[in-house]
């Protein structure tokens, strides 16, 4: 195999916490807006009554707006050339870009309107792979979602595909 892209002290970040706790209140308008975006009008979202037939104690909101409410603000001088924002977690590879590479999800829980939801990003997997273009590196990212109650109700693995 050919040299590796992983230095060995990112390797050795394996498990660390990258960000986090970042904790937020799960905001009605903020979470109905996206559910509109997203083109979710479940009723469960948007109506009191609705939301407990179904069997939950008030309305919810749609799963992934968890991760949407912990976007935090950035500066546009933070933005590369590409669109995306640089990664500020400092986990170095000796690679020239890195891509989306597909997310998988967890629901537990039903995230209620008013809850305060911590999550907390941790870096899962990184390892290197041979493909028809030739070497490159899987990064796993996991990010777990906590209410105030210390229920774990959601759980994504972001997978970063880095040449």
């Amino acid at each position: 195999m050919s040299t590796s892209l992983i230095p060995p002290e990112s390797l050795a970040r394996i498990g660390e916490i990258l960000y986090g706790p970042i904790t937020v209140t799960i905001n009605e308008r903020e979470a109905q807006r996206y559910a509109l975006a997203v083109g979710d009008e479940n009723p469960i979202y948007f109506d009191e009554s609705a939301a407990k037939a179904a069997g939950y104690k008030t309305k919810t909101v749609p799963p992934t707006f968890v991760t949407h409410a912990m976007v935090i603000p950035k500066p546009l001088s933070t933005l590369r050339t590409d669109g995306l924002y640089r990664d500020g977690t400092g986990v170095r590879l000796e690679v020239a870009r890195m891509m989306f590479g597909g997310e998988e999800w967890d629901f537990l829980e039903p995230v209620y309107i008013g809850d305060q939801i911590t999550a907390t990003a941790r870096l899962a997997a990184l390892d290197q792979k041979s493909g028809s273009k030739g070497p490159f590196v899987r990064q796993v990212r996991e990010t777990t979602f906590v209410n105030q109650e210390m229920d774990t109700v959601a759980r994504s693995r972001q997978i970063g595909i880095a040449r």
